[in-house]
C-alpha cells in the first residue's frame, strides 16, 4: 500500500485506518495523470480465501489502498483484542466518492454492472462521460474475455474505473491493468457496490449496518445464493482471528 495513509498490519495484509469518508477524500485528491493505481476492500470472504489460495495475494498486497469492509470482522477482531483498522466498506466509498468528489465532464469507466442500470446511473450523475463494458459470467475462467476486458479498461482511461465483478477477478484485473504500465487514473474493486447505489439491489438500512448486519439483510433477500457463503464458509474468519490472536501472543 502506498497511498498517504496511517496503515495497520491485519491477518498479514496493510490496511489503511480510515473511515469510508476519509478513504474517498483520498482518492479523489491523487492526481488523474499518476500512475495506475487501485483500491481493495477485503471482507471475511476475501480473507478466507486469501489463507487457501495465497497465489492471490499479490494482488491485493499491489494495490495502492487496502481497506476494511466487514463491520464483522472489525468486531469480532475487537473483542479478541487485536486491533483491526477502522471499516471503509466499498459501497460506502463509492457513493462518497461519486456524489462528493466526481466532478462534471470527469471520466468515468465501469467494468461489470447491468446495462439496464446505466440510464440511473447516468441520471445520478449528471455530467459525466460514461465507459461501460459489461463482461459475461465467468469471464475470469476465459482468457479472450478476460484479456478484452483489459483492453476496455486500456482504451477507455478515466479518473475512476470502477470494477464491479466480484472477487477474486475484479482484483486480477486491476493487477493486470497496473502490470501494463503507462496508465493513470484510479480503479476501485467494488463487487455489488454499484447494485446498491443505483436500487438494483436494495441495501441493508442505517441501522442494520451499524449493527454489523448488512449481511443477514442480504442473506433475507439472496438466500440461495449467499446461504453457504453466510453460513458455512464465512465463520471460518473466527479460526484465522484466534490464529492471529495466539501469534500476536507469541504462542
Amino acid at each position: 500500500m502506498t497511498e498517504s495513509a496511517s496503515d495497520t498490519a491485519f491477518l498479514g495484509l496493510r490496511f489503511a485506518d480510515l473511515d469510508a469518508e476519509a478513504a474517498a477524500g483520498l482518492i479523489a485528491r491523487r492526481p488523474e495523470n499518476a500512475c495506475f493505481g487501485y483500491l481493495v476492500t477485503p471482507n471475511a470472504d476475501h480473507l478466507i480465501r486469501l489463507l487457501h489460495s495465497p497465489e492471490l495475494r499479490p494482488a491485493y498486497e499491489a494495490a495502492t489502498l487496502c481497506c476494511l469492509d466487514s463491520v464483522v470482522v472489525f468486531r469480532l477482531a475487537r473483542l479478541l483484542r487485536l486491533c483491526p483498522p477502522r471499516v471503509a466498506t466499498g459501497a460506502d466509498i463509492v457513493e462518497a466518492l461519486l456524489t462528493r468528489h466526481l466532478q462534471a465532464g470527469d471520466r468515468l469507466t465501469i467494468i461489470g454492472l447491468a446495462p439496464a442500470a446505466l440510464p440511473a446511473l447516468g441520471a445520478m450523475l449528471g455530467a459525466v462521460h460514461i465507459a461501460h463494458h459489461a463482461p459475461p459470467r465467468g469471464f475470469a475462467r476465459d482468457p479472450a474475455a478476460f484479456d478484452l476486458a483489459l483492453r476496455f479498461a486500456l482504451a477507455h482511461p478515466a479518473r475512476f474505473t470502477l470494477i464491479a465483478l466480484g472477487s477474486p477477478a475484479q482484483e486480477r484485473l486491476a493487477a493486470a491493468i497496473t502490470g501494463i504500465g503507462g496508465v493513470s487514473g484510479y480503479g476501485l474493486c467494488i463487487g455489488a457496490a454499484l447494485d446498491f447505489l443505483t436500487g438494483v439491489q436494495p441495501r441493508a438500512p442505517r441501522l442494520l449496518r451499524r449493527l454489523g448486519l448488512e449481511w443477514l439483510h442480504r442473506l433475507y433477500r439472496e438466500p440461495r445464493r449467499l446461504a453457504r457463503r453466510y453460513l458455512l464458509e464465512d465463520p471460518a474468519i473466527l479460526g484465522i482471528l484466534l490464529a492471529e490472536r495466539r501469534r500476536a501472543r507469541g504462542g
